[in-house]
């Protein structure tokens, strides 16, 4: 598209919103109060955000939708607190890190099962290809949450639950086309008969791309991106509340990258490189209530194989194929109106490229609300390693809401993290053998929170204080010629939240971040930013149009090549509802075309966007 055909575009949706991702329950140009209940799925309690505790931010389909967002990633880049950095755009290797942990340090669960990948060195998750489309809601808790699942939790947890079943049979269409040859489509049929109900979709992305490396740089060869999701659901009702389900998530991408190019910025130019990609997770699930209801027992297998190359002007210069296996129990009894104690164990088994490793653990949460307004939880688990040996981490949590203006929280939380797969095995560099010396990477952190709303219901603002600490990083190190234990880490900051709703078609709500993240030598972490955040308008005239208007910005990166500078970009999102089963929509992504980068080297796309449509029956 042309610049001036986007810009007008641009200024016609800003004449037609929905809410954005917060700390608080977001209800669109509803009121705001304590009574507004988002149960967060990955506290294990399933508790209502006000009696959570720990600082979460739940993102919805709903607002995922209102802001036409084409990746995950983008969607969870709207929490405050969260960053990311993505080698390239449309499928460029792409991490999240939560108040200045590592995305390694990040632990991804999708309806329940880990899809960490076991097979890269650091055990990371890579965003660039998880499709929004079929995605029902998005947790983002923050600090260590070790307690609550385990190993990887070091820094936070990202809980991802797919969509589910509609009661009455249906489905939708939906397709896009916009800028760098770019199409996007889907379409998903489910229902429910009797004790039987079902999904099943399939989405679609394709586009030619930019170049990976910054075309400011010389490099004009574009670097294409497509990939294929299918998501299914199948469940089945014994009766009683007793329930047998089964997800699968299946993805196969392909993205094509730059090369390694010593002395250019970033070391990093133009080249003939393609990435394959496919990604399976599944699961049954079993809820099997007991004692009139009282306990709830959950049971889980799941399952993840991730199979991986990468090639070279079409010769296969790496492999890596990886599983993780999954078993799960959960007991939840309620005790009485104000007691209730989760209890289970798990054990999780890896593999990759025939190495393998396995990890059981045993938790226990009891949670006690000595009354209405307070709301207090402890937390204690045990993780045993095949390798590592045993660890302990605990939890403290609270939430007092005094009044329905008030809500004050607080936090404290242990972590750790056990060597990957790759770090227990790899050596070079003159070494006879891996390091035997490994340890776990360990955290620990609090946080105090504070959110107030207006008495009418129009504002709300939240501001959280955290404090982490992170030692025995395993960082690789030549004079091992391997991985070892060096380093540790400070991260300590405040996130502030708002919106206001300052009519009946007028919303804004924004989010700040400030992250003091050094190292034990008081360097500044590498990619993460010190200031971050966005505000967002959302304007809704007649019921018909909604637009939003996002600016998003994010501070100075120290990086291994050098400094990231800061940068800004504004993204402009609009939504016209042609009948109860239409909706036409579009997007406008970097209006004022800024140049910027987010890891040196690598560009971003300028002022480009899209338009689409979706029908449901």
């Amino acid at each position: 598209m042309r610049k001036g055909t986007l810009i007008a575009a641009a200024l016609s949706l800003v004449a037609a919103g929905h809410a954005g991702a917060q700390d608080a329950a977001s209800t669109g140009t509803e009121s705001i109060s304590a009574d507004d209940t988002i149960v967060v799925y990955g506290a294990r309690l399933e508790q209502p955000m006000t009696e959570v505790g720990s600082s979460v931010t739940v993102i919805t389909a709903d607002q995922i939708e209102a802001l036409n967002l084409e990746f995950a990633l983008d969607a969870i880049a709207l929490a405050p607190g969260v960053t990311i950095n993505q080698n390239g755009t449309f499928g460029g290797s792409a991490s999240i890190r939560i108040r200045g942990a590592s995305s390694e340090q990040t632990l991804v669960i999708i309806d329940g099962v880990v899809v960490n990948d076991p097979t890269s060195p650091g055990g990371g998750f890579n965003f660039a290809r998880l499709d929004p489309a079929n995605i029902a809601r998005i947790e983002v808790l923050k600090g260590p949450q070790s307690t609550l699942w385990g190993t990887d939790a070091i820094g936070g947890v990202i809980n991802i639950i797919t969509k589910r079943p509609q009661e009455a049979f249906g489905g939708r269409v939906f397709a896009q086309g916009g800028s760098f040859g770019s199409l996007r489509g889907g379409v998903e049929i489910g229902g429910a008969q009797d004790r039987v109900d079902y999904r099943l979709s399939v989405s679609s992305h394709s586009t030619d791309g930019i170049s990976k490396a910054d075309e400011s740089n010389g490099n004009s060869e574009d670097d294409g991106f497509d990939s294929t999701s299918v998501n299914g659901s199948f469940g089945f009702n014994f009766g009683s509340e007793a329930r047998i389900q089964a997800n699968v998530l299946w993805t196969d991408a392909e993205a094509e990258f730059d090369s390694f190019s010593f002395g250019d910025q970033g070391n990093v130019a133009d080249g003939d490189e393609v990435s394959e990609t496919e990604e399976l997770s599944a699961n049954v699930t079993l809820n099997l209530p007991l004692l009139n209801g009282k306990l709830d027992n959950f049971f889980l297998i799941g399952m993840t194989d991730i199979d991986r190359r990468n090639l070279s002007g079409g010769i296969e210069s790496f492999a890596s194929e990886g599983d993780r296996t999954t078993y799960r129990y959960q007991g939840t009894l309620a005790i009485n109106d104000s007691n209730r104690l989760a209890f289970g164990a798990e054990r999780e088994k890896n593999d990759s490229n025939g190495e393998k490793t396995s990890i059981d653990g045993l938790f226990a949460l009891y949670e006690v609300q000595p009354s209405d307004e307070l709301t207090l939880s402890a937390g204690i688990r045990r993780d045993d390693h095949e390798e590592y040996g045993g660890e302990t981490t605990g939890r403290l949590a609270l939430a007092y809401n005094p009044t329905d203006q008030v809500t004050l929280s607080a936090t404290w939380g242990e972590g750790f993290k056990a060597p990957t797969l790759f770090q227990t095995t790899f050596f070079c560099c003159g070494a006879t053998e891996p390091n035997p010396d490994l340890r776990p990477e360990r955290s620990e952190a609090f946080d105090l929170g504070v959110t107030l709303r207006s008495a009418d219901g129009r504002g709300e603002v939240g501001l959280t204080y955290f404090d982490q600490d992170t030692t025995d990083l395993i960082n690789f190190s030549f004079a091992v010629g391997g991985y070892e234990n060096i380093a540790e880490a400070q991260s300590r900051g405040f996130e502030l939240t708002g919106r206001y709703r300052f009519s009946e078609f007028v919303e804004g709500s924004m989010n700040y971040a400030r992250i003091d993240a050094t190292d034990g030598n008081d360097n500044r972490l590498v990619r993460v930013p010190e200031d971050s955040g966005n505000i967002m308008v959302t304007l809704n005239p007649d019921g018909r149009w909604s637009t939003n208007v996002l600016f998003t910005f994010n501070g100075a990166e120290s990086d291994p090549n050098g400094e990231v500078p800061p940068w800004r970009r504004v993204d402009v999102s609009g939504n016209y509802t042609v009948s109860e089963s239409v909706e036409i929509y579009a997007r406008i992504e970097n209006l004022f075309d800024e140049s910027y980068q987010q890891i040196i080297g690598y560009g971003t796309p300028g002022l480009s966007g899209f338009v689409g449509a979706r029908f449901s029956f």
